[in-house]
């Protein structure tokens, strides 16, 4: 076990330092464009590709963790994530829609095989027989990653205030190729290899439980990013005159608080040891859809946008912390032992395509009616997250 943990705490770094960085990127490209007097539907279509293609990865990059092994994936979406950096050098007159589209491309591929990477690894390092031990590893990697997102959001707000768009590019680069290089010389490197040959299609079969617990993943991610990355800055921004820094802050906070709650995940929903369900999954969705039904109202009814808005994400981080991070422990426990890669990828191609529907419809949903329309869209989309999952079994029957 010894060395699992080490092996374990050099694939948290790497991933927390990709995550660093990723979140940092999101906010600086936003608010960089926001500046520039791009409407919200313009500021959603930056971030296309980088679902699009996460979508991609994720279905695929499973596959090539099974030949390549775990860190070597790893390795190569940090590698992609300097790329899709450095593109960005371009002198920002010449940052066009499209050129940004592109380089967001690439940081979708290298963020999801990152976390495809990263989560599977888990996985491989403990035995079948482990189960409350991998919730506990899985609710720490995940929670400490989405802290570190949070702080990235900050640091994307508060370095482009301080430094400027170019400055900013540099220091992160400068970050990730330091831990990229600490790697090579750490990690293993057949953690994930399958003793036979995978095929393609091998991404697609799945089980019911695996096709389930994605389309309901896919719901709850879409019933987040609908209201929260295009339209809730943009709101804060447009319609209560935050700053770059404000913005930032709040977003840090939010995603930090939620990473928070993840790492205790388990103490909340299972603290007498009993292994989680579909039932669970219902439970909590139920939860959570009263945070974005009372921030709706709360706007409907004019009440204080800032108090509604800031208490509502308060309660929203908690209830969808716990759901998060149980559909995150189900995935790895459901997955495979021999092939994990493959079906961690193709359930987070589904998360992919839920943040890729929630931006879209951020974006249109806002421009044309608001946020209090995008709060009632999550509230559905939580609804169909919830029954999809409600018949999950036990990862142990």
């Amino acid at each position: 076990m010894g060395g699992a943990v080490i092996q374990y705490i050099c694939v948290t770094l790497s991933y927390w330092a990709f995550t660093l960085t990723d979140g940092a990127l999101r906010m600086l490209v936003l608010l960089f464009f926001h500046g520039l007097g791009y409407s919200p539907i313009e500021i959603a279509s930056l971030f296309l590709l980088y679902e699009f293609f996460g979508m991609v990865t994720n279905l695929y990059g499973g596959w090539l963790a099974t030949r390549l092994g775990l860190t070597r994936t790893l390795q190569i979406g940090l590698a992609v994530q300097i790329l899709s950096l450095t593109i960005l050098l371009k002198d920002t007159t010449a940052l066009t829609v499209t050129y940004v589209m592109l380089a967001q491309a690439l940081s979708g591929i290298a963020k999801d095989l990152s976390k495809m990477s990263a989560k599977s690894s888990i996985k491989a390092l403990l035995p079948d027989s482990a189960q409350n031990s991998l919730y506990r590893w899985i609710a720490l990697l995940t929670g400490s990653k989405n802290a570190l997102k949070g702080l990235g959001f900050f640091l994307g707000g508060a370095l482009l205030a301080w430094f400027g768009f170019h400055n900013t590019i540099g220091l992160l680069i400068g970050l990730l190729i330091t831990v990229l290089t600490l790697g090579f010389f750490v990690l293993e490197t057949n953690n994930g290899k399958t003793s036979f040959k995978t095929k393609l299609r091998d991404s697609l079969l799945k089980s019911e439980r695996i096709n389930r617990l994605s389309l309901a993943r896919m719901f709850l991610f879409c019933g987040r990013d609908v209201w929260f990355v295009v339209a809730l800055p943009v709101f804060l921004q447009s319609q209560l005159a935050w700053t770059h820094i404000e913005v930032g802050s709040l977003m840090a906070a939010w995603i930090i608080g939620y990473g928070a709650i993840q790492t205790v995940a388990p103490r909340i929903t299972n603290p007498d040891g009993a292994v989680t369900n579909g039932t669970a999954l219902f439970k909590w969705a139920n939860l959570l859809l009263v945070a974005p039904c009372l921030m709706a109202a709360g706007l409907h009814y004019e009440l204080n946008p800032s108090v509604a808005v800031v208490v509502g994400l308060v309660f929203f981080a908690v209830l969808f912390a716990v759901n998060s991070s149980l559909h995150s422990y189900l995935i790895v426990a459901y997955a495979k032992h021999d092939s994990v890669s493959l079906d961690v990828g193709f359930y987070y191609m589904a998360n992919a395509g839920g943040r890729l529907l929630g931006t879209i419809l951020s974006g249109l949903i806002y421009q044309y009616s608001g946020l209090a329309s995008c709060l009632l869209m999550s509230a559905l989309m939580i609804v169909a997250s919830g029954l999809v999952a409600r018949q999950l079994p036990t990862p142990t029957d």
